[in-house]
């Protein structure tokens, strides 16, 4: 398997500006993505398996993995919710395939976003994470538009091994990712 861009880039680019940006004494120190975890909630396609299928489809061609469909945990009559009923589809991505994944994220998937302005900088969780919503699947060059039956968005989070949000930041600075300037 061939070493992703990223993952070269990172080890001879990145970790030694972020040791002297931060002062690490330890290379081990440097926060890294430990992995990036992709998921959709269904909502009212829970009941339509068809619709199920075609997502878990089009989630496991944007990953380059299976994704596992998520199911729900107890009843809940208010969202005419049964038990065991399909609720969402998820995906984790760790090693040379999040590389892959957040390189194809930066590089293809972002730019063809329409009016896109950067992503917004403050949604860290408060311990180096961070997350962003996406509304449609397009924006992915892997998905035909003519075989997709509805526009549907997606949830991604970038764990990070960092103990605050300034050093995630850093980070995905490093790696490209195009934030928005306040």
């Amino acid at each position: 398997m061939i070493t992703q861009r990223l993952k070269k880039l990172y080890f001879e680019t990145i970790v030694p500006k972020l040791t002297t940006q931060f002062n690490y004494k330890n290379k081990l120190q440097v926060p890294r993505i430990e992995k990036i975890v992709i998921n959709r909630g269904l909502g009212d396609a829970s009941q339509n398996a068809k619709i199920l299928d075609s997502s878990l489809k089009e989630i496991t061609i944007i990953a380059g993995q299976r994704g596992v469909i998520t199911r729900s945990k107890k009843a809940i009559a208010g969202f005419k919710l049964r038990e065991k009923t399909p609720v969402g589809i998820t995906v984790t991505l760790r090693g040379e395939r999040m590389y892959g994944f957040l390189d194809r994220l930066i590089n293809l998937a972002l730019p063809r976003i329409r009016d896109f302005q950067g992503i917004n900088p403050k949604s860290f969780d408060g311990h180096g994470n961070y997350s962003l919503g996406l509304e449609e699947q397009l924006m992915f060059p892997e998905i035909d538009y003519d075989k997709i039956d509805q526009i549907r968005g997606m949830d991604i989070s970038i764990i990070i091994s960092s103990k605050n949000d300034q050093e995630g930041l850093a980070l995905l600075k490093q790696f490209g990712m195009p934030f928005k300037n306040n």
